[in-house]
């Protein structure tokens, strides 16, 4: 009921995986690793022969780095992966319509990634905050709502595992929190939205000098736990005498 992350010392994290009837959230902020983890996946499982979505709407999406990772075989596994591009939330939304499409038209369908699902749908968000818009920030969580159902109902019906990237902010300081000396809090760009429809979700953090740190923060049978780990050219090694206290 897992695949390979693509990394021994994730597997190992993750006892054995992602799960594949689940949606699996990574966020955290720029350079904590999100896509890198992502990449990882998706060369493993196209080196296995299996076809893959991937949705880029961050530019992230890297051959250079996939070739890195593949020993440098990646022209021929390309053919196993469909690249869906979107600049904007209302692209977003047109190409969840081709990724259903591909997802009931392919054989051997063994991972979708959407990296990330919540940018275009933030900037959005942004602007219908400044406007004042409650009637546009409604329909825009709705479309969010949506497209986690779509994504629920594929990864639970064709047991595909699916691995979303979500970022973060810093949430609002009351005055009386700021002068209480209070730290503000990192939360999760789409909130309960993205809580909801995930089963597991693991937090990363870049700790400077190339160490970055993993924590499940949601998973139906793992507790909380911690995983520090650097990125290199094969993929991840952890970091073995990693302490956080």
């Amino acid at each position: 009921m897992k695949i390979t992350t693509g990394s021994k010392d994730f597997d190992e994290f993750l006892e054995g995986g992602y799960e594949i009837d689940v949606i699996t959230t990574l966020y955290g902020p720029g350079a904590s690793g999100k896509t890198n983890l992502c990449l990882i996946a998706v060369a493993e499982q196209a080196a296995r022969g299996k076809k893959i979505i991937y949705m880029d709407t961050e530019g992230g999406f890297s051959i250079e780095r996939l070739n890195q990772l593949t020993a440098g075989n990646i022209n021929p596994l390309m053919k196993n992966i469909f690249l869906l591009k979107a600049t904007t939330f209302s692209e977003q939304r047109q190409a969840f319509s081709k990724l259903i499409e591909i997802v009931k038209k392919t054989k051997d369908l063994g991972l979708i990634v959407i990296d990330s699902l919540v940018m275009l749908y933030r900037l959005d968000l942004g602007e219908s905050v400044t406007e004042g818009d409650n009637l546009k920030a409604k329909m825009l969580n709705n479309s969010l709502s949506i497209q986690m159902r779509i994504l629920n109902e594929i990864c639970r019906k064709r047991e595909i595992p699916i691995i979303i990237t979500d970022q973060v902010y810093s949430e609002f300081l009351s005055k009386e929190d700021f002068e209480a000396g209070k730290e503000k809090k990192v939360a999760m760009v789409g909130g309960d939205i993205i809580k909801y429809w995930s089963k597991c979700i693991i937090e990363l953090k870049n700790l400077g000098e190339g160490k970055r740190i993993a924590t499940i923060k949601k998973h139906r049978s793992l507790p909380e736990k911690n995983l520090a780990f650097y990125i290199n050219d094969e993929g991840l090694t952890k970091e073995k005498k990693f302490k956080i206290f």
